[in-house]
């Protein structure tokens, strides 16, 4: 394997730098040292170091060597940008002989970033010339990120961020964990036993949230309950969980409610009739693929046949915003093979399409057990990313939201896609963080908005299912303590 060593001698941007270094390299070995050695066994070796005000990367390997100085101003932020545009431009595309879709960008947000510069006076060509110019990011990219941009403006125009907040709600369960799946999921099969006390849990949670965001005068926006795969619940249990939340929360003026059913084989039209007895206005049904091989090798228990009748169920039951998530950059597909899928997608005609680019956590099976793998070929290009554009577009859809994840196929990007009227406001928000997001059930990561965006305070749930039972009295006390220190900072601020 490819052998890569970063010496921090100043650790200031070494997240920054070793994220770029790994966009360009995704497959090396990447070692991190902090002192200087006199012998380095890599094929490439980086050394960021700081003196006499300037901010020095060193490089050798490859048969090329050579050094970037960046001088140091008062602006962090300056600093952080000017070093990553050297590292870029100066090094790393010139060792390679190639560049990134989204240049020097290492976030996961890239629209929030042309949103910013829009919401600052700057014109759709001001602002795809400076990200082109100060981030180096391709034209197509800085095209799809300013007209995503323009279209969650619109999207969110009515909005008023000082009295609303989203819920998530999160069901951990599946019925079988995917190979690339890396999120706090749980087989059905071992904790079907405890479902009932999960949401004994979670409905003790939602209660003493809704009190305390009724108490502050909080308006709901949106909800979106998510996993797992919330269709893992029976229907008794599904209409437990949604009559919990309307006693609770109240469902009248929300302007978006989602339920991901998401994967086909825990679809039935009975869950479907018990979520359509509840003003849910968005649902998923999320095949990845329509190639049975594929879904056979990553996990997935269900057939191409199975996503077809999931989705005419779906529509038979009057759902008239169904969403499908598509997965691009799987083990074994070729540009043949996600034209297929497009293909079958393309005649359920959906409402909306979310494609997400491959993007392979630590923790998931793919990783973890790389070496049972290793012959597998994974294939994402720019070719394939247009490809799913153009199909969307055929289906009379275009982009409204998009990000990014570490250690994606190609470096691209997940991209939302939907019809007049049918883009999920949820997704903006969360992606924008322009409201607080309060997160219910293990795992759930509350995301509270201090100084009006400038900075995001994360109030965690422990991700362990058991823990979660037990330990819901404390998960409910780090809930009350956040947020009425947020509503503190926040009433200060305004």
């Amino acid at each position: 394997m490819y052998k890569i060593e970063i010496c921090f001698l100043d650790k200031d941007f070494e997240h920054d730098i070793y994220e770029l270094i790994k966009a360009f390299y995704p497959e090396a070995e990447i070692r991190m040292t902090y002192e200087a050695e006199e012998t380095h066994f890599c094929d490439l070796l980086f050394v960021s170091s700081k003196a006499e005000g300037s901010y020095l990367i060193r490089y050798e390997g490859e048969g090329k060597s050579g050094q970037i100085s960046i001088k140091e101003s008062e602006s962090r932020r300056e600093n952080k940008d000017h070093l990553k545009y050297a590292l870029y431009q100066d090094v790393l595309v010139k060792l390679t002989g190639r560049t990134l879709p989204w240049g020097n960008l290492t976030g996961i947000r890239p629209v929030k970033l042309a949103m910013g510069m829009l919401d600052t006076g700057l014109t759709n060509v001001q602002t795809a010339q400076e990200m082109r110019d100060r981030y180096l990011v391709s034209p197509k990219k800085t095209a799809l990120a300013v007209a995503i941009a323009n279209r969650e403006k619109d999207i969110l125009k009515d909005i008023d961020y000082d009295k609303g907040y989203s819920l998530y709600v999160g069901i951990p369960f599946c019925p079988s964990i995917c190979l690339y799946c890396s999120f706090s999921s749980y087989p059905l099969k071992l904790w079907a036993s405890r479902t009932d006390e999960y949401l004994d849990a979670l409905c003790k949670e939602a209660e003493a949230v809704a009190s305390l965001m009724k108490s502050l005068g909080r308006k709901l926006d949106t909800i979106y309950i998510g996993g797992g795969t919330p269709t893992t619940l029976e229907p008794y249990q599904l209409e437990r969980l949604l009559d919990c939340l309307s006693r609770q929360f109240g469902y009248d003026g929300l302007l978006e409610f989602t339920v991901e059913a998401g994967r086909p084989d825990s679809i039935t039209k009975e869950k479907l009739a018990s979520i359509h007895r509840f003003p849910v206005t968005r649902i998923s049904v999320n095949p990845q693929t329509m190639n049975q091989t594929t879904l056979n090798l990553i996990g997935r228990k269900h057939s191409v046949e199975d996503t077809k009748k999931a989705f005419e169920l779906a529509r038979e039951q009057g759902f008239d915003n169904i969403n499908m998530d598509l997965i691009v950059g799987l083990p074994g597909e070729d540009y043949a093979m996600v034209e297929y899928t497009l293909e079958q997608v393309k005649a359920l005609d959906p409402d909306s399409l979310t494609v997400h680019s491959l993007a392979v956590k630590r923790a998931a099976r793919l990783n973890i057990f790389r070496d049972q793998y290793q012959e597998m070929t994974f294939e994402n290009n720019q070719e394939i990313m247009e490809l799913t554009m153009k199909t969307a577009y055929e289906m009379e859809m275009s982009p409204y939201y998009l990000y990014r994840q570490k250690n994606m196929k190609g470096n691209f990007e997940n991209v939302g896609y939907a019809k007049v009227d049918k883009a999920g406001i949820y997704n903006i928000l969360i992606m924008e963080e322009k409201q607080p997001i309060i997160a219910l059930g293990a795992g759930g990561s509350s995301k509270l908005v201090f100084d009006h965006e400038r900075r995001i305070e994360r109030v965690e749930n422990v991700k362990d299912v058991t823990n979660y039972i037990s330990r819901i009295d404390e998960m409910i006390q780090r809930k009350q303590t956040g947020i009425t220190r947020w509503l503190r900072d926040w009433r200060e601020d305004s």
